[in-house]
């Protein structure tokens, strides 16, 4: 569940290879953004089933 939902965030908000190329500190602090909502997603999952 969790890789999943990175995946269709990482394609919903355009983060390509392309940019991890260009701009690696702008990729990290982005995906580091997207782990942590998705993280939050699937705990409120877990605790709320």
């Amino acid at each position: 569940m969790f890789d999943t939902l990175v995946e269709q965030m990482k394609e919903a908000e355009g983060i390509t290879e392309e940019l991890k190329e260009q701009d690696q500190m702008k990729w990290v602090t982005l995906m580091n953004n997207i782990e942590a909502r998705v993280r939050e997603v699937v705990y409120d999952e877990l605790i709320n089933c």
